[in-house]
Parts: structure tokens; C-alpha cells; sequence
């Protein structure tokens, strides 16, 4: 069986792009990142892929009329690269439910709480209020509710006494960046699969991830 062909898809810096094309930079890794596309001409994150030999695609929505038109340029510009799955990172724009469907089952995304909890915007501010002990990272699969859809992988970090939201999400970075490539691999080695709205792990996959976070 031949490698995932991921398309990653940014608004900005990317530095959870970058973490997906550094792991996919090892021939061992099972998926390849075949273009990084954005929304926002300015974004760094596409010059980090054009210095990695990995083709960077502007698709401005500002150049379009409406948000079918762009949505349809961004598929078109996925499947010319022979893109099969899609990795969100950063990325600034509401989906619709047409392009969801469109990549049912083939679309995912990185959330920086512990789904369901703190859906939305300012995750870190609200639980820093809420004074909870433990905040996280969740990789799902998109469902057309926000931040709904079967859960892949999560990662726990600690809430330290005398955090702000910024160094909060600091420290939620680094586990991103860990968790992503992950659930990326777990997916394209088929040990994390949708069953109905639940992803079943492969129990070998249960062992692995935990000792992948343990180690840490």
C-alpha cells in the first residue's frame, strides 16, 4: 500500500504544518505532504514549504466571489496535486458542510482543548477561569458542527499555578506538534478508524500511544 497523499491546508505560520512535513520527512513515516495551500498570500507557512521542496498553493478567498467558488478552487487545487486527504493547520476559514462531505472521513483538524470541552475561540483564557487542572490537544476528524466529529488522538498538559493564556498555550504548542503527526501516522497506517461517529484505535495503537506520551 502506497503513502497517504496529504494536502495541508493554512492561514498562517503553519507551525503545525511544519511539524506534519518534519515528520513526513522520514521515509518510514506513511503519509507524504503533497502541497501546503492558503488562503492568505502572506502567509510564512508557504515560503517553510517552498524552502522544503513541497509545492505552496495561494488560493486567496478574497479572489473569489462567494464561498462555493473558493471552496471549489480549493478542491480543485487539492486533487491537482492528487491529494486524498486533508490536514487543517491553522486554517482561518469556516468549512461548509459541501466541502466536509466532499472529504467525509478524509478531513481532519487540531483543537487546542479537550474535546467536547472549550469548544470554540480562547480555549486557554476559559480554562484558566474555569481553574481546571489539566487542558489538552484533540485531533478529529470535521464534522459541520464546529469543533464536533470523532476524536483520533488527545494529549493532557498540565495548568501550573501563575500561567497566562499565552505561556498556557506555549506549552499546549509543543504537545500539538507532537500530537499531530500522531494521529497523521496512525490514520495512514489504517490503526485509527471511523466507526460511525467513533474512532476505534488498534489496540497494538492504544499501547504505542501511551508510551509515546509517556516518554515525553
Amino acid at each position: 500500500m502506497g503513502k497517504l497523499k496529504v494536502g495541508i491546508l493554512i492561514s498562517g505560520r503553519g507551525s503545525n504544518m511544519a511539524a506534519l512535513v518534519e515528520a513526513a520527512s522520514d521515509p518510514a513515516f506513511p503519509a507524504e505532504v503533497r502541497c501546503v495551500l492558503s488562503n492568505r498570500p502572506d502567509a510564512k507557512g508557504l515560503e517553510f514549504a517552498r524552502e522544503r521542496g513541497i509545492p505552496a498553493v495561494l488560493v486567496d478567498h478574497k479572489a473569489h466571489a462567494s464561498k462555493a467558488e473558493f471552496e471549489a478552487a480549493v478542491t480543485d487545487a487539492l486533487l491537482a496535486h492528487e491529494v486524498d486527504f486533508v490536514c487543517l493547520a491553522g486554517f482561518m476559514r469556516i468549512v461548509s458542510p459541501t466541502f466536509i462531505e466532499r472529504w467525509h472521513n478524509r478531513l481532519i483538524n487540531i483543537h487546542p482543548s479537550l474535546l467536547p470541552s472549550y469548544k470554540g475561540l480562547h480555549t486557554h483564557e476559559r480554562a484558566l477561569a474555569d481553574g481546571v487542572k489539566l487542558t489538552g490537544c484533540t485531533v478529529h476528524f470535521v464534522r459541520a458542527e464546529m469543533d464536533v466529529g470523532p476524536i483520533v488522538a488527545q494529549a493532557a498538559v498540565p495548568v501550573i499555578a501563575g500561567d497566562t493564556p499565552d505561556s498556557l498555550a506555549a506549552r499546549l504548542l509543543k504537545a500539538e506538534h507532537r500530537l499531530y503527526p500522531l494521529a497523521l501516522r496512525l490514520i495512514a497506517e489504517g490503526k485509527a478508524k471511523v466507526n460511525g461517529e467513533i474512532v476505534d484505535i488498534a489496540s497494538a495503537a492504544v499501547d504505542e500511544t501511551a508510551s509515546f506520551f509517556s516518554a515525553r
